[in-house]
């Protein structure tokens, strides 16, 4: 937009140097027809008719400028008027963007934390239901083994084992 804008006030710029050289070219075809009709006395009034017609296109010739200059300065503010409403519009959308996305974002850390919180739940949950069942049925099943043990080495124990257990347990 702002390009455009820039090519509007060069243009703009360019209207006004070219108007200032049409009427220095003007000043100066003036300033010389006047030197050479002064040069000339007899051959001005044969010349007087086109001097006219000359001033009369010139007058024409910058009231058109002046126009053309005029719809070039309307547009121009024209087209600043709604660059500055379309740049107000995008400021108006990135901020809506921005927090939206900031919205989005706190929900989505809201949902991860939630989703730890639940896994961490699970783990507890499975930790508690299921390993401690396991090690109390590996208790239980260590207990069996050892009375299973101790019944299959059936009958009594002899003396000498009898005596070196009480021994080491004095």
């Amino acid at each position: 937009m702002l390009t455009v804008m820039t090519a509007f006030v060069v243009i703009a710029g360019l209207a006004l140097v070219v108007q200032m050289a049409v009427m220095i070219g003007l000043y100066r075809a003036t300033r010389s027809a006047e030197q050479r009709i002064v040069a000339v006395l007899p051959q001005v009034e044969a010349i007087l008719p086109q001097v006219e017609k000359l001033v009369q296109v010139s007058h024409t010739s910058i009231d058109q400028v002046r126009q053309q200059l005029l719809e070039v300065t309307g547009k121009t503010t024209e087209i600043l008027t709604l660059a500055h409403v379309q740049v107000g519009r995008v400021d108006e959308v990135l901020a809506d963007a921005s927090q939206r996305a900031r919205v989005q974002l706190e929900r989505a850390e809201l949902i991860i934390e939630d989703t730890l919180s639940r896994a961490q739940q699970t783990i507890s949950l499975v930790h508690s239901g299921v390993m401690r069942p396991l090690r109390e049925i590996q208790g239980v099943t260590a207990g069996v083994r050892a009375a299973v043990a101790f019944l299959s080495k059936g009958g009594r124990p002899n003396v000498n084992h009898v005596t070196h257990d009480e021994e080491m347990f004095i």
